[in-house]
């Protein structure tokens, strides 16, 4: 008998954890110095502990901020893998980074991770005053999963009217999860990311098929794409994920929210984090002056 998507995934939570926080070698900027502190934020979903990154001392005070989503199939909860990235954009961009610690599947499926992401949004653009920094020069990205729930935040964002990002980085996300896996090609044999462990990170994430067509589940099936923020999307030539990134870019500058699009060549999913360092360096770069000139 095989084993229940809930079991695969605690399996997967057991394997995948401590090789996903396993950044290449040389992407850990091992020269650029962390100043952090651990930050609990109350959410309608229980609460949240968040890393603050602070930006070099002679930033500008107070600094604006920037909220990362880390990856992992909604599965894996080890926001350390994106140290690397919340240290050079909090040293280079000279923002305030705060690393959210979500909760993930299955113990706390949909829409648990989306409450949260957005509360602990909501709570930093209004409370800059204590945490030291300007909520109302925000920005908010993520990687793979971490996209998905930018994505997320920027929809509530838009219906609520309570605050506005600046920037949303949507970094090799998975915008749609109703499509079968088995359907999203890659150019190369081996890609990272398989059709069963995709199939794993759905029917763990959004359990009831019936929600997985949800804007906030799936924003790359969404139609009314409108006034979210501007947006930086960055998207891998050989990554399953590459072609819904794409359409998703396409389909914001269609509805008139300006976009930057890039597609790095010969890399796979998670390049930001695997590798190859010259291309992964570049894209953090670019994420990090996108937001330095978003948040001025």
């Amino acid at each position: 008998m095989p084993f229940s998507p809930r079991i695969q995934a605690r399996g997967i939570q057991l394997l995948l954890g401590r090789v996903m926080s396993r950044v290449h070698k040389d992407l850990r900027f091992t020269d650029v110095p962390a100043r952090t502190e651990s930050l609990r934020v109350e959410t309608g979903a229980g609460p949240v502990t968040c890393t603050v990154y602070r930006p070099p001392a002679t930033t500008e005070t107070p600094a604006p901020v920037y909220v990362n989503f880390h990856g992992g199939g909604f599965v894996v909860a080890r926001p350390e893998q994106d140290d690397h990235i919340c240290r050079y954009i909090a040293a280079t961009a000279g923002c305030v980074v705060i690393n959210v610690d979500y909760a993930v599947s299955p113990q706390r499926p949909f829409p648990t991770p989306v409450t949260q992401a957005y509360d602990v949004t909501a709570w930093v653009a209004e409370n800059g005053a204590t945490g030291g920094w300007d909520g109302s020069r925000l920005a908010v990205g993520g990687h793979s999963a971490g996209a998905n729930l930018t994505a997320a935040v920027c929809r509530l964002a838009r219906e609520s009217g309570t605050f506005s990002p600046r920037l949303q980085i949507i970094d090799s996300a998975p915008l749609d999860q109703v499509a079968d896996p088995a359907t999203k090609r890659s150019l190369i044999d081996k890609p990272l990311l398989t059709p069963q462990i995709m199939r794993i990170f759905t029917a763990a994430y959004v359990p009831d098929p019936a929600d997985r067509a949800r804007p906030l589940a799936s924003p790359g099936l969404a139609d009314d794409l409108a006034g979210l923020p501007p947006a930086l999307v960055i998207t891998a030539e050989n990554d399953r994920l590459r072609d819904e990134g794409d359409a998703y870019a396409k389909a914001l500058e269609a509805a008139g929210v300006p976009v930057t699009h890039r597609v790095f060549e010969g890399v796979d999913h998670y390049f930001t984090h695997t590798g190859p360092a010259p291309a992964g360096k570049e894209a953090i770069d670019l994420m990090a002056t996108a937001l330095r000139d978003a948040l001025r």
